[in-house]
């Protein structure tokens, strides 16, 4: 699968290890910043992320911020993207199962490195649900996205 992944500064720290995991799962990666620790702006990231996945550059999309909150906030105005806060396994692969999310934010000041990678793997392993049901709801997204002005 190929990954965007992105971070904010506060998120910077966590970003490096988030990549090894990813490559040692066997999945491509490409790092559209930060690269350092010095201040950016979440929603520049964001833009930078959901791009990708709109050009179908990437598949997927992971991005680390503080908390996840604003990330997903930014994530979720780009038509087409569903974006989770997950800091919890289960959350991290039914996003994915049920609602076909298409980026994960986590935030590097609540979660460690250990719970990192299992929400990355859980996220990673899952695919969307067959079920007619989930199937059903996610169109109505779809919908809700071609009625945006």
């Amino acid at each position: 699968m190929r990954l965007v992944i992105g971070s904010d500064h506060a998120g910077f720290p966590l970003k490096a290890l988030v990549m090894e995991h990813v490559r040692a799962l066997g999945h491509e990666v490409t790092d559209v910043g930060s690269y350092d620790e010095q201040p950016v702006d979440f929603p520049d990231i964001a833009r930078q992320v959901t791009d990708a996945i709109a050009n179908k550059e990437a598949d997927r999309g992971l991005m680390v911020c503080g908390t996840g909150v604003g990330a997903s906030i930014a994530a979720n105005k780009v038509r087409g993207i569903r974006a989770a806060v997950c800091h919890d396994v289960h959350s991290a692969h039914q996003a994915v199962e049920h609602d076909d999310v298409n980026v994960m934010c986590i935030g590097a000041q609540i979660v460690g490195a250990w719970l990192a990678k299992d929400l990355i793997s859980a996220y990673l392993r899952a695919e969307f649900s067959a079920d007619e049901d989930f199937r059903r709801r996610v169109e109505k997204l779809h919908q809700m996205d071609r009625e945006r002005n």
